[in-house]
Formats: C-alpha cells, sequence, structure tokens
C-alpha cells in the first residue's frame, strides 16, 4: 500500500532518514522543517498521515498539531510524534492536542513503516 505521508522535522538528518525509510517502502514523502513549514507544505498535499517531532523552532510539534487538528480538512488525518522525548507529561499533552500516536528516537524503519501502515491503512 502506498501512503502520502508529510514529515516534519528540524532535522535534515532525520527528515532524511526518514525519507528514506518510507521511500524505501514504496511511500511518498513530503518533508517540512518546523511547524510552521509544515502548515505550509499542508497547503499543497493531502496526507494520509503526518509525523511531527515535538522540540522545534518557530513552530513546536504541539502548536503544529493544534493548527492542523484545527483544519477540517485534516481532523481525522493521524499524526505521528517522532521525538527524543519519552515522558509520560508530554506523551499526554500530545495526546489531548490530537497526536494517534507516539514513537521514540532512534527509530526502527520497519517500525515505523508498520505503524504508518496500521494508523492509515
Amino acid at each position: 500500500m502506498s501512503l502520502n505521508i508529510l514529515a516534519v522535522d528540524d532535522s535534515r538528518t532525520m527528515r532524511d532518514m526518514i525519507r528514506l525509510a518510507l521511500q524505501n517502502a514504496g511511500f511518498t514523502v513530503h518533508t517540512a522543517d518546523d511547524g510552521l513549514h509544515g502548515i505550509q507544505v499542508l497547503e499543497g498535499i493531502t496526507p494520509d498521515a503526518i509525523i511531527t517531532d515535538i522540540n522545534m523552532p518557530r513552530m513546536d510539534g504541539f502548536g503544529f498539531i493544534d493548527v492542523v487538528r484545527g483544519q477540517e480538512n485534516y481532523r481525522k488525518t493521524p499524526i505521528l510524534v517522532l521525538t527524543t522525548e519519552a515522558g509520560t507529561e508530554l506523551k499526554t499533552r500530545a495526546r489531548q492536542a490530537g497526536a494517534t500516536g507516539w514513537i521514540v528516537k532512534p527509530f526502527d524503519p520497519a517500525k515505523l513503516v508498520k505503524a504508518l501502515q496500521m494508523v492509515a491503512g
């Protein structure tokens, strides 16, 4: 199954790793380098799922999720948080904002693909 994914992360290395892992699985991958850029990219695509980091400049992952969930077109789009953070409070905050799931970096490419297939397939 081919999915259309938006990956939002301020680390170029992480964006490249996500892109490589997902393209190898046959997914189409769009990227953005922070939450504000992610909102801009969403204006031109309709992703099946979104991956976002939490700690980013200009607009963090929580703000990004809030804006995405505030838009009618993306209220049901699965959002996976992919971050180095593992705290329960942060996970709860993300879930309350509308995140679908939480994955801690470093990530296993096969598990990321499987998680996306589960939430968006």
